[in-house]
């Protein structure tokens, strides 16, 4: 299991100063829309300087037609970055243009699927998807192995059940994680690192208890210790 820390906060400067402080631990950083929008490619950049084996989740969940999204990940591809996620819900002929644009480019950046956002509860879920997460999540993931990727984005309780249809060696990344009990804010299916051991989790991914925090560096090696 490997942990992503969320760079969730309002601005590049603090941002910079959360890697800087966790500089030197062999992690994931997640960057999302708004440190991407606002900060670009420089901010990338800046981060691999910071430290040059981090490896960085661009979680920007590319959703379009076919052709735009496999352009975008064409040219996502080209930052430098190690790992981007698409949504599933753009179904699997979407999926299998951007693996197929992907395969002509040497050491590709994983690709993951988003499933069911962790934002989600089932009654939410239902009223647009008329499925249970349950049931919907398992089928975007079986759709995402077909496609060829590497992996999906899913909440700890689905990840046993989508290995289960999919593959051992198929990526479970699990934003919603609270290491030590600590509030869940506005997700709704959280878990701690116990239990995504014990649903084959690969990465977890975590922000306000770490960002949050008066020690950062010291809540970081509290949960390496526990993976």
């Amino acid at each position: 299991m490997r942990l992503c820390v969320a760079l969730d906060l309002p601005t590049k400067e603090e941002n910079l100063s959360l890697a800087k402080e966790i500089k030197d631990f062999d992690i994931w950083l997640k960057v999302g829309f708004r440190a991407y929008i606002r900060d670009g490619k420089e901010f990338l950049d800046e981060l691999k300087t910071i430290n040059p084996n981090f490896k960085i989740f661009l979680d920007l969940k590319l959703y379009d037609i076919p052709n735009t999204m496999a352009d975008a990940a064409q040219e996502i591809a080209k930052l430098g970055i190690d790992m981007f996620n698409v949504h599933a819900s753009s179904g699997k002929i979407a999926m299998n243009m951007v693996m197929d644009r992907l395969s002509k480019i040497k050491n590709r950046p994983l690709v993951l699927a988003v499933t069911a956002l962790t934002s989600f509860d089932n009654d939410n879920f239902r009223s647009i998807y008329n499925e249970d997460i349950d049931q919907k999540a398992i089928k975007m993931a079986k759709d995402s192995f077909d496609s060829g990727l590497d992996g999906v984005v899913c909440s700890v309780f689905e990840s046993f059940n989508i290995k289960e249809h999919s593959s051992k060696e198929f990526i479970t990344l699990t934003p919603g994680i609270r290491p030590f009990g600590e509030e869940s804010g506005d997700q709704k299916r959280v878990a701690d690192i116990a239990k995504a051991k014990k649903e084959l989790v690969d990465f977890i991914v975590v922000g306000r208890p770490i960002y949050k925090a008066s020690n950062p560096k010291e809540v970081v090696q509290k949960i390496l210790k526990k993976i």
